[in-house]
């Protein structure tokens, strides 16, 4: 029973990047965080974040912002940028990561002095398998540490000196197999008053999903596993709202205090539940016991977590995502804003009236679709856009929730026939159908959704009236359990052609965000 005290300490929300941020990965350098995500088909490639408190963090760019960095071209859904590591060492940045299924993909290697800048081409390491790690040792010597295997149940975590000019390893030994034998992914090397510690991911990245730490008195091993393994998981909690931690990176503030990093997931719905928004970013503080890490004493993560402080000045805040947004896009696009691969310079241009769209497929379904967009980061919330679009037949444009090609809901304005209709289009894998058009007028347009846990509204307004309910739609179809993959919801503005280049741009005026929880 409560005794009806607040709690002391200092409070935050988990997670603290909520929507599509998996993998953390996490560097200090001084008093300042770097953060940076797996980014799958999405382009520009790593997003990257910076935090003084861990809490409240900041978008300040990509790493991987050109074509000669990342070619995503052709690319599948939950293909390209897997599992990124981040580090600082001697005044550099380095960020090695796998681009998976490509012909020219594997592990790369780039490296800036400024994060927020230019990062190099990439150093290409030869090595299978994913989720690549770098480790510094205070003699000098970098170890590269990844996971490998015939089958992914099967898969290891292997480990080689790295020359980090060249790219090239030394002689590969077997570091861990995981505490079940199989499964054991996501490595990385830490010292701590003379010793090692090794920590990872295994159970896969679902509800079984969890972290494991083992420690040595050198980098090679062998590691012996911590005793209460794992340090981190959710797995036989069917009811708690949080599931799936996992994935998991540590740092030391300069405070001296340990925090980690990691993925989750919130589900909702009947158990087994669902869950659209991705993969998302927790927090957790690390104590040290006996020489092990202990994580949140514990203890379950939960949505609101309380600790005796946060680092640096700031007592924290709202991540980036969390904060509703709003631009007329004045000729340029912020960094929160992705393609599905890299996109086609003839589809987009920016001025400073705003966005322009040329559409060239027919449908979403198709991996070279004109669409841009953010992560949906909350259950509830407002996304709309004013739309300048008088469209020839066979034209259309709007507002897109995207998943997959296979997944996906838009609500557009087109022209079929010589009648100009506003539309709710549902793609749910192999059933696609049009279940609202009514005809509209003129050349300004307000496109909304409205977004509950499990319902998305789809609103028409003719210029700046009130938007007019279309149709409605469940959340749990685009949810990574029906559609698969490793991604989650993106909102933005799309366009389309009858398989050639539109005649008539779309202009994007306005894209708002608003958050209503």
């Amino acid at each position: 029973m409560s005794d009806g005290r607040e709690p002391s300490g200092m409070q935050y929300s988990n997670p603290v990047l909520p929507g599509m941020h998996p993998d953390p990965t996490i560097a200090r350098a001084g008093e300042d965080f770097y953060l940076a995500i797996s980014s799958f088909e999405y382009f520009p490639g790593v997003p990257l974040f910076h935090s003084t408190d861990l809490v409240s963090w900041e978008r300040v760019g990509h790493c991987l912002t050109r074509d000669s960095q990342l070619d995503l071209r052709g690319r599948e859904a939950s293909d390209g940028i897997y599992a990124p590591t981040l580090r600082h060492h001697d005044g550099t940045f380095y960020m090695v990561t796998t681009d998976v299924g490509g012909d020219n993909g594997g592990h790369f290697i780039v490296t800036a002095d400024d994060p927020a800048g230019e990062w190099s081409d990439p150093l290409y390491v030869d090595a299978g398998g994913i989720d690549p790690d770098l480790f510094f040792d205070d003699d000098g010597t970098a170890y590269f540490q990844y996971t490998d295997g015939e089958s992914l149940p099967e898969y290891r975590v292997r480990q080689a000196e790295i020359d980090l000019d060249t790219g090239e390893l030394g002689d590969v030994r077997q570091l861990w197999r995981g505490i079940e034998g199989g499964f054991a992914e996501a490595p990385h090397i830490y010292e701590r008053d003379g010793t090692y510690y090794l920590i990872t991911a295994e159970g896969g990245t679902h509800t079984d999903h969890m972290v494991t730490v083992g420690r040595s008195d050198d980098p090679t091993g062998p590691f012996e596993p911590h005793p209460d393994n794992p340090v981190l998981s959710h797995r036989g909690r069917p009811m708690h709202p949080l599931s799936a931690m996992g994935h998991a990176d540590m740092v030391q503030a300069p405070d001296g205090s340990w925090w980690m990093v990691f993925l989750g997931i919130r589900q909702y719905g009947p158990n087994p539940g669902v869950h659209h928004l991705g993969r998302e970013t927790f927090l957790a503080p690390v104590t040290w016991e006996d020489g092990w890490p202990i994580v949140n004493d514990g203890e379950p993560i939960d949505p609101e977590m309380t600790v005796e402080s946060l680092p640096g000045d700031s007592p924290g805040g709202l991540s980036s995502p969390a904060r509703p947004f709003e631009t007329t896009f004045d000729g340029e696009l912020d960094d929160s804003w992705q393609f599905r691969r890299n996109p086609d310079p003839a589809t987009y241009s920016l001025s400073d009236d705003g966005l322009s769209l040329v559409g060239k497929t027919d449908s979403l379904d198709e991996l070279d679709a004109t669409f841009v967009g953010r992560p949906q980061s909350h259950f509830d919330c407002r996304a709309e856009i004013d739309l300048g679009f008088d469209p020839d037949d066979g034209e259309e444009a709007g507002l897109a929730l995207v998943m997959n090609e296979s997944h996906h809901y838009e609500i557009g304005v087109g022209r079929e026939g010589g009648e100009t209709v506003a539309r709710v289009r549902l793609r749910i894998g192999e059933v696609a159908d049009e279940v609202a058009a009514v005809p509209v007028g003129g050349e300004d347009h307000r496109l909304v959704v409205d977004a509950t846990t499990e319902e998305y509204t789809f609103r028409y307004a003719d210029g700046d009236g009130e938007p007019t309910e279309l149709a409605t739609a469940a959340t749990r179809y685009l949810s990574t359990e029906v559609a698969g993959g490793f991604t989650g919801v993106y909102i933005g503005p799309y366009a389309l052609g009858a398989g050639t280049e539109t005649a008539t741009p779309a202009q994007v005026q306005r894209f708002v965000y608003e958050p209503a929880e």
